[in-house]
């Protein structure tokens, strides 16, 4: 046995700290013992970066152009089913985060200011001046920490996953001080963010290598659409 190795075990593993990882801790059960994963540290992540906003469905009535617009914008290879997971769940998950305490611009009524962006033929971009990225992610990242059931270690790469048989039983992290964690866990999540990283010249953090699809290629996990960047 490696000498400078650790096994831990946990019910969730959820490998990123971004918004994509701290959305899922935040809706995870508050009995399960989880674990997060940050490359480098917690506010080190692309989610920070993003400028833009994010999109909300009006009213029923916004439906079928929201979704002809995000179908387009994805050359209609998008997955449906999911498309309208989004759609359908975008106003429950803006409330949610207005509830956390995320600062969405609003008029002087109070109510909800939308720009346009991207391929949107109407304005149903909910934001927070040029910087909705971090306000979301600093945002969630607080209130995760607030959780006792979830512990959020810095400075730790996963370099492998583990496997039985065919299933995931956790994956194996190397710390900054070069200890291998054996993290032993019924359910991963991998929420690793992009591949931006890779290139000699990108707007993304460095730390953004594509550790998430690569790992999971090597154990015949299917990937999807990875021509796309």
């Amino acid at each position: 046995m490696e000498i400078n190795m650790k096994n831990m075990y946990y019910d969730v593993v959820i490998v990123g700290c971004g918004v994509g990882g701290l959305y899922t801790a935040l809706n995870l059960p508050s009995d399960k013992k989880i674990l997060m994963l940050s490359k480098d540290k917690l506010d080190i992540c692309d989610s920070m970066l993003a400028q833009g906003g994010i999109c909300v469905l009006h009213d029923e009535n916004d439906y079928d152009s929201y979704f002809e617009d995000t179908m387009c914008a994805g050359h209609y290879e998008n997955r449906r089913e999911s498309v309208d997971i989004m759609i359908r769940s975008s106003r429950d998950i803006i409330n949610h985060l207005l509830s956390l305490g995320v600062r969405f611009e609003k008029d002087e009524n109070g109510a909800l200011l939308y720009t346009k962006e991207g391929a949107h033929s109407r304005p149903r971009i909910c934001f927070h001046e040029d910087v909705t990225g971090k306000e979301i992610t600093t945002v969630l990242l607080r209130t995760v920490q607030k959780l006792s059931n979830v512990t959020m270690l810095e400075n730790t790469t996963m370099t492998d996953i583990m496997e039985i048989n065919g299933f995931c039983t956790g994956v194996i992290a190397k710390t900054a001080s070069r200890q291998t964690l054996h993290i032993h866990t019924p359910d991963t999540v991998l929420a690793t963010g992009g591949i931006g990283g890779l290139y000699k010249h990108s707007t993304n953090y460095a730390i953004l290598t594509g550790d998430g699809c690569r790992i999971a290629q090597k154990h015949g996990v299917a990937l999807e659409h990875m021509d796309y960047v």
